[in-house]
């Protein structure tokens, strides 16, 4: 059993009116570790149109021995949304940024956001390529990789994949289990699943719950995994399904340990991170990333109303 201790280093990214782009929310930080900087995809998202927002994906870099010095900030979207009908008409959020040795390329897996009549949403996992160091990526096709089927009926989203060996990969997403009728809206309900794949493009699935849930209609979202002293270490978002825009209901950081990626001991109370008491993330903290910058290991987090204002970072104290 590990007792985590992160030291929260403050937030270091605020959208709000940098561009036409970005006028609000930096949801989702997704770091990879680049020779100088390191560079932080995001969801973002211009002013609201009367048909509703539409968020985009792009980026900033920092650098990578002060993370609270801003060298670049991309405004232009990585990727563009989808054409009408498409799975990524209406949004695009960054799940998982993996390196591929093969043509140099940079792998995005994301999730696509479309409009429904009876609920809100629809969501489905995409994946873009990029052969430009990640300025600019390309769809591998119009559809996604991983969407609706018999087991799995509504909202796959937030993949976070990693791959072990060339022909080894693996992925930690959610997907949705029921909508329920709340104040006459109708709220989704999702939770951690799990996927294997030899190519990273066709997955196998079980549509298995691997975290258990131990709030009201808990969703569960942003599974970020990292190994540590010999086990598996998983940390992701946790909410309750009703009621959730506050603080008492809002998400939180919740946390689970694995020998074997598969079997998981939830085990929240040795997370180590809460909201603070005040300030940028006093309501809500979400959206993880876990990642090994140099010899720190950091977590990303978005704060109060799901990112609104921005996102930053804590360190693991050793």
């Amino acid at each position: 059993m590990t007792r985590f201790n992160w030291e929260k280093r403050g937030k270091i990214f605020d959208p709000t009116g940098l561009s036409p782009l970005m006028q609000s929310y930096s949801q989702n930080p997704n770091a990879i570790e680049l020779d100088d900087r390191v560079r932080i995809y995001f969801t973002t998202r211009p002013e609201r149109s009367k048909d509703g927002f539409i968020s985009y994906t792009t980026f900033a870099d920092f650098d990578r021995y002060d993370l609270s010095k801003i060298l670049y900030v991309h405004k232009e979207p990585v990727l563009q949304i989808g054409g009408r009908g498409e799975f990524d008409q209406f949004g695009i959020m960054p799940g998982s940024i993996v390196r591929v040795d093969e043509n140099n390329e940079i792998w995005l897996y994301y999730v696509g956001w479309t409009r429904m009549y009876s609920v809100p949403y629809n969501w489905a996992i995409g994946l873009a390529v990029s052969r430009d160091g990640g300025y600019t990526f390309k769809r591998f096709g119009k559809g996604p990789i991983v969407g609706a089927t018999n087991n799995e009926p509504y909202l796959q989203a937030c993949p976070r994949v990693m791959r072990i060996k060339k022909d080894k990969w693996v992925m930690w997403y959610q997907s949705g289990i029921r909508w329920n009728e709340y104040s006459n809206h109708m709220e989704s309900v999702y939770v951690t699943m799990f996927a294997t794949s030899n190519d990273g493009i066709n997955w196998n699935r079980d549509g298995r719950q691997i975290i258990p849930s131990i709030v009201n209609e808990e969703c569960q979202t942003s599974a970020s995994v990292i190994e540590y002293e010999g086990v598996y270490h998983l940390f992701f978002s946790y909410r309750h399904g009703i009621d959730f825009r506050n603080n008492e209901n809002g998400y939180r950081i919740g946390y689970a340990y694995s020998t074997d990626m598969i079997n998981w001991v939830r085990d929240d109370k040795n997370v180590g991170i809460e909201v603070s008491s005040e300030g940028w993330d006093s309501e809500m903290v979400c959206y993880p990333h876990v990642t090994k910058i140099g010899d720190e290991i950091v977590m990303f987090y978005c704060g109060n109303y799901f990112g609104k204002e921005g996102f930053g970072y804590a360190t693991l104290k050793k």
